[in-house]
C-alpha cells in the first residue's frame, strides 16, 4: 500500500495534499473555502490555492465553476484510484462526476451538507474535542423493509450521518451520533416530515428473532450504539421564512403519529446559517420534544 504522503509528494502537494484529496474524494465535492477550513485554517486562501492547483496540474482533481458561485473541486478517475489505494475508510468505489455534472445547481445541496459537517469541526478544533474532516459520510441508506402491502422494500438514505467525540468534564469521552438533513426549501413543508417520520419506521425495524440469535433486536443497534438524533439544517431561503417553515415542521411533526408516539426519536431543527456563524453548542435549535425553547445541538436548553 502506498504511504498516504507519497501521493501528495508526486503531485509536489505533500501529506497535506494527500489528506486534501481525500477529503474532496469523500465529500465529493468542495469548495476552496471549505478545502481551507477543514486541512488549512492557518494558512491563506493562495496557499490552499496552490495545493489544489498541483493536485488539478497532476490530474488528481478537477475544478468546475458554477455561474456566480465558488469554484467546486471534484476527484478524478486517476485521484479516485490513488485515493483508494492509501486508505482504509472507503468502503465503496465513489462515482466521479464529470465536471459539467459538478457545476448543476443539484451539488448546492452536497456543498451545504458539507458546510454542516465544517461546522462541527470547527467546533471541535476551539474546544478540544474530536471531530476529523473525514467525521461525516453522504447518503448513507438504511432498510425499512417493504412499506404495508408491498413487497419490494425502501430506503432511507441520510445526507449524511455524522460522528463527533465530545469531551466531558469530568475527563470522560462521549461518542455522538447524528443523521444529517439537509432541507433547501425545496419541497414541502408536509413532504419534510414525512420524510423526518421515516427516521420513526428505522427506530422500530427489527432484526427477526432467528436472524438475531435468539431474539429480535433494532437493526439500528447494530450500526449506532444509540438511536443517533435527526439534526435538519434549513437553508436556500431568508432567514424569516426558515424559521416560519421550522415552526411548520416541527408542529406537524408533533402532530404526526409515528413520531408522536415514538419520543425516543428526536429532530432537532436549525438553520443553517445560524450553525455557521455562532456553532452547534450555540442555543441555534429547535426539537420537536420541546419546540418553544432554543436549545444547542445537545438539547442543553438556553439559560
Amino acid at each position: 500500500m502506498t504511504p498516504p504522503s507519497n501521493i501528495g509528494s508526486r503531485a509536489g502537494a505533500g501529506a497535506t495534499g494527500a489528506e486534501i484529496l481525500e477529503s474532496v474524494h469523500q465529500h465529493r465535492v468542495l469548495t476552496t473555502a471549505q478545502v481551507r477550513a477543514l486541512h488549512a485554517p492557518g494558512k491563506s486562501r493562495r496557499w490552499t490555492l496552490s495545493v489544489l492547483s498541483r493536485l488539478r496540474d497532476s490530474g488528481l482533481v478537477a475544478m468546475a465553476r458554477r455561474p456566480n458561485d465558488p469554484a467546486l473541486w471534484q476527484i478524478t478517475e486517476t485521484g479516485a484510484d490513488g485515493v483508494e489505494d492509501i486508505t482504509d475508510r472507503i468502503e465503496t468505489r465513489r462515482k466521479v462526476l464529470a465536471p459539467a455534472q459538478a457545476a448543476r445547481a443539484l451539488l448546492a445541496h452536497t456543498v451545504a451538507v458539507n458546510d454542516v459537517g465544517i461546522a462541527f469541526v470547527e467546533a471541535a478544533r476551539d474546544r478540544g474535542d474530536e471531530c476529523s474532516p473525514f467525521a461525516w459520510r453522504h447518503e448513507i441508506a438504511h432498510s425499512l423493509g417493504p412499506p404495508p402491502g408491498r413487497r419490494t422494500p425502501e430506503q432511507l438514505i441520510a445526507d449524511a450521518v455524522l460522528t463527533y467525540q465530545l469531551e466531558e468534564p469530568d475527563g470522560e469521552t462521549s461518542f455522538l451520533y447524528r443523521f444529517v438533513e439537509l432541507d433547501r426549501g425545496t419541497r414541502a413543508a408536509d413532504d419534510l416530515t414525512v420524510r423526518l417520520a421515516r427516521y420513526a419506521r428505522l427506530h422500530r425495524r427489527t432484526i427477526p428473532a432467528e436472524t438475531a440469535g435468539g431474539r429480535p433486536v433494532p437493526l439500528w443497534s447494530k450500526l449506532y450504539p444509540v438511536f443517533p438524533t435527526v439534526l435538519v439544517a434549513l437553508a436556500g431561503r431568508s432567514a424569516r421564512l426558515l424559521r416560519r417553515r421550522r415552526e411548520t415542521v416541527l408542529a406537524l411533526c408533533r402532530r404526526h403519529p409515528d413520531l408522536r408516539d415514538n419520543p425516543a426519536v428526536e429532530i432537532s431543527i436549525c438553520l443553517l446559517d445560524d450553525l455557521q456563524a455562532q456553532g452547534p453548542f450555540a442555543p441555534i435549535c429547535r426539537t420537536n420534544a420541546d419546540p418553544d425553547k432554543p436549545a444547542d445541538w445537545l438539547g442543553e436548553k438556553a439559560t
